[in-house]
C-alpha cells in the first residue's frame, strides 16, 4: 500500500481513528484484499485460486456479437412447438380469434417474465443456480429444479431430433419410401401389407418402419436399433455444439437459427402456388369469435406463451449471463418475444397452405371412390338413373357436382341411405381434421409432400429444418444445465458436457425401445408443465416481493441507463403472479379431470386407441412431477433451519480498478440495507457509529471474527458482537 495513503498514515499513528467502512475502503489505489490488512478471515492467499476467481469475475465468456446472442435466444425460443403445436391450437381454438388471447397473454405474462429472466441473468452473470442463490438463498432450489426439468425435457426432445434425422436420410430417394404401401409376397402373388392398406402409407411408415411400435406401453419389445443409432447421432451433434460453451454453440446458431426461416419462406412461396392452399389459409384465419369466451382457450394460450419463450428452463438466464452489463436487455426481450410470435404465424401459414393442398387431394380421392360406388349401384339398379342430374359427367366429376348428387340421393333414399355407405366428401371436414405434434410433422405433412413436384428435395429441406429447430432449442436447454453447474461447482466444461451427453444418451434408451413413443408422450405431458409453472411463480415472487420490485427497478435503471416502464412494475408485482397462479390451478384441475393416458397404435386394428397408464407407469409419472419439484422445498428447509450454510450475513468484497465489487448472494431479507447497493448517494447507508476504533494490522481486536470465509471470495467483515443495524 502506498506510504502516503490515508490508511497507512493511520496505521503508523498511535491515535485511535474513528472511521466508517466506507472511508476505510476509499483507499487511493486498488488493493489486493487477500494480501492486504482487510483480509480478516484468516484465509491464506492462493495465487492459483485468485487467478481463477479473477478470470471468472472479469473474463467470463462473452458473445462475439450482439447478433450472435440474439440468434441464440431466437434459436432457443423458436422450436418445434412453433411449427406443430401453435397451428394446431390456432385451428382448435377459433382460428384467427385465437391470436387475440395469445397476443394479450404474450404482452402481460410472456414479455414481462422473459424480460425479468434476461435482466437477472445479465445483472448477476451466473446460471440459474447462482442467480436465485443471489436473490434469495432460501429459494435457491429454483435453480436446481430448472436443471432437473431441463434434463427431463432434453431426454425426450433429442429423441424427436433423432426421428427427424432418420426421415432426413430416408428422403434421399425417389419415390419417397412413405409414398406407397409396401407389397408382401404371398406365394406367387404380391399383396399390399394389411396394416398399411387399412391406414395409409405415411401412417404405416411412421408407426411400423420408423418406430416399429408395440401395442401398449407395457410391451417393451426391445430396442429399435435404427432409432438407437439416430439418437446417438443426435446427442453427438448436441455434444459437439456445446463442448466449447458459447464459443462453439454461438457459431452453430448462425446456421441453426437462420436456416429454418429460409425453409419456411420457401415452403410458403411453394405452398401458395399449390391448388387449394388458399382454402387452407382461409379456413385457418376465419375467426370463430365465440371461442374467445371459452376459459380453456385462454388456458391453452397461456401455456403456449409460457413454453414458447422457454421460461423457467434456465436457458434464457444462461444465455443472458454472457452479456455485458450495459446491454439493453429490454430491447432484446421485446424483439425476441415478437419474432417468436411472428414465426408462429409464419409457420401456421405454411402448415395450412400445405394442409389445404392435401385436403383438396384427399377430397378429390374421396369423390372418385364414392363416384365408383354410385356407378356400381346404378349398374345393379340399386339406384335409378333419374337421381343423377343431367349435367353430371362421371368422367370429369367435380366436388360440386358430387355434393349435388349426394344430397339428391340422401333425400330420396332417406330410409336406406346409411346402407349405401356413401361419404359426404366435404372439403371442410378434411380441413377440420386436427393434427399436432408428430402426427402433423411425420404423417400429415409428409403425406402432403409426396404430392409435391421434386418431393425428395422438399422432404430433405423440411426435415433439415426440424433438425435445426430442435438443435437450437436443445443447445438452450443444455445450457440451462451446464452453465449453472459449471458456475457453481467449477467443473471442467468439456468433461462435464461430454459426460452429461453420454449419461443422457444411456438414460434416453428408454425412448428408443419399441414402446418408446409412449414414454415420449408421458414426459412431454407431465415432466415439465406443473414443475415449470411453480418455478416461474417463485421466480416472480423472489424478485418482486422478496428482493423488492423498487430495488430491482433501480438496479435496472443503473444497468440499462434508463428506467423501464411502470408497466413492468405492476406486471411483476401483481399481474403476472396472479395469472401464473390461475394457470397453475387450471393445470392441476386439468390433470385431475383428464385421466392420465396415451394414444396407442394397435397393429391388428391399424388404428389408434386411447389407453390408461398402468399402475407402474402412473408411479413413474408421479415421480417425475415430484422429483422435478423436490429441490424447491428441500433447499428451503435445509437453509431455513440452517442444516446447510447459505452464507447469510456475509459480504464478499473484491477490488477491481479502484472500486468495490460485492457479492450479496446470501443475505437475509433485510440485510442488504447494510451495504452500498447503488451509485445513488441517497441509497448509501449511514456511517457506522463514531466510537468504533480502527486498531491497525496485527492487533488483537476484541471483536470476534468469522471463522469461515464469508461469501464466494471469503472476505468477511462481519463482526459478531456488532449489531446488524450498525453494519
Amino acid at each position: 500500500m502506498p506510504k502516503n495513503s490515508k490508511v497507512t498514515q493511520r496505521e503508523h499513528s498511535s491515535e485511535h481513528v474513528t472511521e466508517s467502512v466506507a472511508d476505510l475502503l476509499a483507499h487511493q489505489e486498488p488493493v489486493d484484499y487477500k494480501r492486504s490488512v482487510l483480509n480478516v478471515t484468516g484465509e491464506t492467499w492462493d495465487k492459483q485460486k485468485e487467478g481463477d476467481e479473477d478470470l471468472d469475475a472479469e473474463n467470463r465468456p462473452a458473445w462475439n456479437s450482439k447478433l450472435q446472442y440474439i440468434l441464440a435466444q431466437i434459436g432457443y425460443s423458436v422450436g418445434l412447438g412453433n411449427v406443430w403445436r401453435f397451428p394446431y391450437l390456432c385451428q382448435k381454438n377459433g382460428g384467427g380469434a385465437y391470436l387475440v388471447p395469445y397476443l394479450v397473454l404474450l404482452i402481460i405474462i410472456g414479455l414481462p417474465l422473459f424480460f425479468l429472466e434476461l435482466a437477472v441473468g445479465q445483472r448477476i452473470r451466473r446460471g440459474s443456480i447462482g442467480v436465485w442463490n443471489y436473490i434469495c438463498p432460501r429459494l435457491g432450489g429454483i435453480g436446481y429444479a430448472s436443471c432437473l426439468v431441463c434434463f427431463f425435457v432434453g431426454l425426450y426432445y433429442n429423441v424427436i431430433i433423432g426421428w427427424s434425422i432418420f426421415y432426413f436420410f430416408k428422403s434421399f430417394q425417389y419415390p419417397l419410401p412413405w409414398s406407397e404401401c409396401p407389397l408382401m409376397k404371398n406365394g406367387s402373388v404380391s399383396v399390399v401389407e394389411t396394416e398399411c392398406e387399412r391406414s395409409s402409407a405415411t401412417t404405416y411408415f411412421w408407426y411400423r418402419e420408423t418406430l416399429d411400435i408395440s401395442n401398449s406401453i407395457s410391451e417393451s419389445g426391445g430396442l429399435n436399433w435404427k432409432m438407437t443409432l439416430c439418437l446417438l447421432v443426435a446427442w453427438s451433434l448436441v455434444g459437439l455444439a456445446m463442448i466449447k460453451g458459447i464459443q462453439s454453440s454461438g457459431k452453430v446458431m448462425y446456421f441453426s437459427s437462420l436456416f429454418p426461416y429460409l425453409v419456411l419462406v420457401c415452403f410458403l412461396v411453394r405452398g401458395l402456388l399449390l391448388r387449394g392452399a388458399v382454402d387452407g389459409i382461409m379456413h385457418m384465419f376465419t375467426p370463430k369469435l365465440d371461442k374467445m369466451l371459452d376459459p380453456q382457450v385462454w388456458r391453452e394460450a397461456a401455456t403456449q406463451v409460457f413454453f414458447a419463450l422457454g421460461l423457467g428452463f434456465g436457458g434464457v438466464i444462461a444465455f443472458s449471463s454472457y452479456n455485458k452489463q450495459d446491454n439493453n436487455c429490454h430491447f432484446d426481450a421485446t424483439l425476441v418475444s415478437f419474432i417468436n410470435f411472428f414465426t408462429s404465424v409464419l409457420a401456421t401459414l405454411v402448415v395450412f397452405a400445405v394442409l389445404g393442398f392435401k385436403a383438396n387431394i384427399m377430397n378429390e380421392k374421396c369423390v372418385v371412390e364414392n363416384a365408383e360406388k354410385i356407378l356400381g349401384y346404378l349398374n345393379t339398379n340399386v339406384l335409378s338413373h333419374d337421381l343423377i342430374p343431367p349435367h353430371v359427367n362421371f368422367s370429369h366429376l367435380t366436388a360440386k357436382d358430387y355434393n349435388e348428387m349426394y344430397r339428391v340421393i340422401m333425400t330420396v333414399k332417406e330410409g336406406h341411405f346409411k346402407e349405401l355407405g356413401l361419404d359426404a366428401c366435404l372439403l371442410e371436414d378434411e380441413l377440420n381434421k386436427s393434427v399436432q405434434g408428430t402426427g402433423l410433422a411425420f404423417i400429415a405433412f409428409t403425406e402432403a409432400m409426396t404430392h409435391f413436384p421434386a418431393s425428395p428435395f422438399w422432404s430433405v429441406m423440411f426435415f433439415l429444418m426440424l433438425i435445426n429447430l430442435g438443435l437450437g432449442s436443445m443447445i438452450g436447454t443444455m445450457s440451462g444445465i451446464t452453465t449453472p453447474i459449471i458456475d457453481t461447482f467449477k467443473v471442467r466444461k468439456e468433461v462435464f458436457t461430454v459426460g452429461c451427453c453420454i449419461f443422457a444418451f444411456v438414460v434416453g434408451l428408454i425412448f428408443v425401445q419399441r414402446s418408446g413413443n409412449y414414454f415420449v408422450t408421458m414426459f412431454d405431458d407431465y415432466s415439465a408443465t406443473l414443475p415449470l409453472t411453480v418455478v416461474v411463480i417463485l421466480e416472480n415472487i423472489a424478485v418482486a416481493w422478496i428482493y423488492g420490485t423498487k430495488k430491482f427497478m433501480q438496479e435496472l435503471t443503473e444497468m440499462l441507463g434508463f428506467r423501464p416502464y411502470q408497466f413492468y412494475y405492476y406486471t411483476w408485482k401483481y399481474v403476472s403472479p396472479i395469472c401464473m397462479a390461475v394457470l397453475m390451478t387450471a393445470s392441476i384441475i386439468q390433470l385431475g379431470v383428464s385421466p392420465p393416458g396415451y394414444s396407442a397404435w394397435i397393429r391388428e386394428e391399424a388404428a389408434e386407441k386411447f389407453l390408461f397408464y398402468p399402475t407402474w407407469a402412473m408411479a413413474i409419472l408421479i415421480s417425475l412431477i415430484i422429483l422435478a419439484s423436490l429441490p424447491l422445498p428441500l433447499v428451503f428447509i435445509l437453509r431455513q433451519f440452517h442444516l446447510v450454510s447459505d452464507g447469510s450475513n456475509a459480504l464478499s468484497v473484491t477490488y477491481k480498478k479502484g472500486r468495490m465489487m460485492k457479492d450479496i448472494s446470501n443475505l437475509e431479507d433485510n440485510d442488504e440495507t447494510r451495504f452500498i447497493l447503488s451509485k445513488v448517494p441517497s441509497e448509501t447507508p449511514s456511517p457506522m457509529p463514531t466510537h468504533r476504533s480502527y486498531l491497525g494490522p496485527g492487533s488483537n481486536s476484541p471483536m470476534e471474527m468469522s471463522s469461515a470465509p464469508n461469501g464466494r471470495y471469503g472476505s468477511g467483515y462481519l463482526l459478531a458482537s456488532t449489531p446488524e443495524s450498525e453494519l
